[in-house]
């Protein structure tokens, strides 16, 4: 089963819906079954490289609001991520541009698995509030993730790897992508937003019924007691 995830690193529902993407296909057994493929979005590529402009300030611009009830609009947000076990924290969150970030696991994908990148710029923006848009913060993010400093530190000083990135978003709109986040399966089902888990677990046993998978089994009790191979029995 292949999964495309359409998503933006600053997206707050992204996280949340990714986590319940995990759980489900944790809960329905089908670990080691899917591929997960990461695409690039931005939520707004006019951001600033070197911005100072905070969350809050950004929101309350963007909704002509005051800065009191851009905070409030964050509140709801917070309690949606509490659900998948995120602790967001706006108070300290800055806007920031993405290109950066997306072009690090555009490079970083011909080099492996990318599941721990994507998870650690999304853990670092929403959980400790970094600058996920500047140099310093992607090298040490990367760094602790396994890739080679030097290397990441080419990718970020160059222009590499935009033009990936610019092909995500623009095959996205082909399929109808207008927000993020936003799931395909197969090539034939499409979710878009954190929708309940429900929705992800009866799309995920569609596939899996298509393409004939079988969950694995949850194994109770010890796996060690109580039982006979072709030379022993344990007691």
């Amino acid at each position: 089963m292949k999964i495309e995830i359409w998503s933006d690193y600053v997206c707050p529902f992204c996280y949340i819906g990714k986590k319940q993407l995990e759980k489900a296909i944790q809960d329905m057994g089908y670990d080691g079954q899917v591929e997960l493929i990461y695409k690039s979005y931005q939520l707004d590529p006019t951001t600033p490289v070197d911005s100072n402009v905070t969350v809050y300030e950004s929101l309350a611009k963007k909704y002509g609001m005051s800065l009191e009830k851009a905070q409030e609009m964050t509140e709801g947000v917070t309690a949606r991520a509490k659900e998948v076990g995120l602790n967001y924290d706006f108070s300290d969150l800055m806007e920031e541009n993405t290109l950066k970030a997306h072009r690090l696991v555009k490079w970083a994908e011909q080099q492996g698995d990318v599941t721990a990148l994507v998870e650690s710029l999304l853990h670092s923006h929403f959980i400790e509030g970094k600058r996920i848009g500047q140099d310093e913060v992607l090298l040490t993010i990367a760094e602790q993730v396994g890739l080679q400093r030097e290397e990441v530190a080419k990718v970020l000083v160059a222009d590499t790897f935009k033009d990936e990135v610019e092909a995500d978003i623009q095959e996205g709109q082909q399929l109808g992508v207008r927000g993020v986040p936003f799931f395909v399966l197969n090539r034939k089902y499409g979710i878009s937003g954190a929708q309940p888990q429900q929705v992800f677990e009866e799309t995920l046993r569609k596939v899996a019924e298509e393409e004939g998978l079988q969950p694995k089994l949850t194994m109770a009790g010890s796996e060690d007691s109580g039982i006979c191979t072709d030379d022993s029995c344990k007691f």
